[in-house]
């Protein structure tokens, strides 16, 4: 297996990263790498918090963090004096990469290669990273909990062997629009980097705006979240552009049915997909062709992975059977900093599936989500899909609050594609699809949903939201 360092110097090509100067970041991954071997050879190699907001200096530091055998923490720089501190706490770590970020010249920095490269050597703690090596991927953000998956060049190596065998190619060609700090991010340049494939990257912002880079997109896979297909989806331009990709891999959050359509519709090569920061990206994927064939599910397990579906007894269940998703995967990450899992063997996760005849993978919903009303067990998945297939909303999440005679009430938090839309007009519609228990007893309009930048929504605001809104509709 080639090591990071390895894959560095097998990059000939100066063009492999679309947009951005390549011999840029090759110099800053030699210096980096050779300014962190002495500090890691002294002993206990520096912890290292990577929050680097320019993707070149991102993705060389971490090259160079990875090739000196220091443990690397991926951060957003953009999170909040609240989740930072929660990260210097858990962490307390010895080097500080990026920029503008509210400790990084503060607490720690100590003058250490001040200018050069904005970091600072701190005191650390006596908390040593469990696994040598490892690479800490954060997760949980959405929740306020930032955790880190510990993973290791070999797991993410084996998620893009995984990847490429069971798209049966060699080199992969990736457009990244996903934060690079994220797994969905990080994947895309690990596939590319490892592959000696091309790798561009631009904000979607820009790409919303119809800055478009000049690549030929038939020869290339791009990532995207359900709301940045929605997004796009409404531009017939770039509708049109996004067609002409060999594969658009599609994670992050639950697609709704009106999404899945329109985007059949359009012929736009789909990969709806089932994966997450503790297995390095997708460990399921539905191939493009089976998609644009009506196929509905998150597609066959890739070859680095297995899953079983499982009752509560933990007994494996057969074909078309609900029930708990087990993973095993080469791709998993070991533990959540700073304890690793004490069974390395499998990995059951919140979600609940089945497994059909041809081994598709498809979701149901989570597990925590279930929402339990006068005995009936609902998960929201399916009320969302309802309401999303009336045409009347632009976003929805349904949720359970609290209830005295109930035990928990139905209740949709949307946002009307119209302003003249009535909670009224979409219950109507929904009368000849849903049970009349699964329908909410609860409508609450919202301008915008509170979600992060893969699409997740953040169940902790939205109850608050729902909250306040019933007790302000009471009194």
């Amino acid at each position: 297996m080639e090591r990071p360092l390895d894959c560095l110097n097998n990059l000939f090509q100066d063009d492999w990263l679309i947009g951005y100067d390549n011999r840029q970041f090759n110099q800053i991954a030699q210096e980096l790498y050779l300014e962190l071997i002495p500090l890691s050879a002294c002993g206990t190699p520096p912890k290292i918090i990577l929050a680097e907001r320019e993707p070149v200096r991102f993705l060389a530091s971490f090259i160079a963090a990875c090739a000196a055998n220091c443990p690397i923490f991926l951060c957003n720089a953009d999170w909040g004096t609240q989740e930072w501190q929660q990260v210097f706490d858990l962490v307390q770590p010895d080097i500080i990469l990026g920029m503008g970020h509210p400790f990084s010249a503060r607490r720690y920095a100590n003058g250490f290669a001040q200018g050069k490269w904005a970091w600072g050597m701190g005191h650390g703690n006596n908390i040593q990273c469990p696994i040598p090596n490892s690479i800490m991927i954060p997760t949980g953000g959405s929740s306020g909990e930032i955790k880190f998956a510990i993973h290791t060049w070999e797991t993410l190596i084996s998620s893009v062997q995984g990847f490429t065998e069971y798209f049966q190619i060699k080199q992969v060609n990736s457009f990244c629009v996903l934060p690079l700090y994220h797994v969905s991010g990080l994947m895309q340049f690990m596939r590319s980097f490892t592959t000696i494939g091309k790798l561009a990257i631009q904000p979607f912002k820009a790409l919303e705006f119809g800055q478009i880079s000049n690549i030929k997109q038939s020869e290339f896979f791009i990532s995207l979240v359900p709301t940045q297909l929605q997004r796009l989806l409404q531009n017939p331009e770039l509708t049109e552009w996004l067609s002409q990709f060999n594969t658009v891999l599609l994670g992050g959050a639950p697609a709704w049915n009106e999404l899945l359509e329109k985007s059949r519709f359009h012929r736009i090569r789909l990969a709806p997909t089932y994966g997450m920061t503790e297995t390095a990206s997708q460990i399921a994927t539905l191939k493009p062709d089976d998609f644009l064939g009506g196929k509905i599910s998150s597609g066959q397990i890739l070859p680095h992975a297995k899953v079983t579906i499982r009752n509560q007894q933990g007994e494996i269940l057969n074909s078309n059977q609900i029930g708990n998703i087990t993973i095993y995967a080469q791709s998993l990450a070991l533990g959540y900093y700073p304890k690793t899992r004490e069974n390395q063997t499998d990995f059951q996760v919140d979600d609940l599936g089945f497994l059909d005849e041809q081994g598709h993978l498809n979701i149901v919903g989570r597990n925590s989500d279930k929402i339990i009303t006068g005995g009936e067990n609902i998960y929201p998945a399916e009320i969302e899909s309802a309401i999303q297939a009336t045409q009347m909303v632009a976003d929805i999440c349904v949720i359970g609050i609290p209830d005295k005679h109930w035990g928990q009430a139905l209740t949709a938090i949307y946002i009307p594609k119209k302003s003249d839309i009535s909670a009224l007009k979409i219950q109507t519609l929904l009368k000849d699809k849903l049970s009349k228990f699964k329908i909410p007893k609860y409508w609450i309009p919202q301008q915008n949903l509170p979600r992060n930048s893969q699409g997740k929504i953040n169940l902790q605001k939205l109850q608050q939201i729902a909250t306040e809104f019933l007790q302000n509709s009471i009194t």
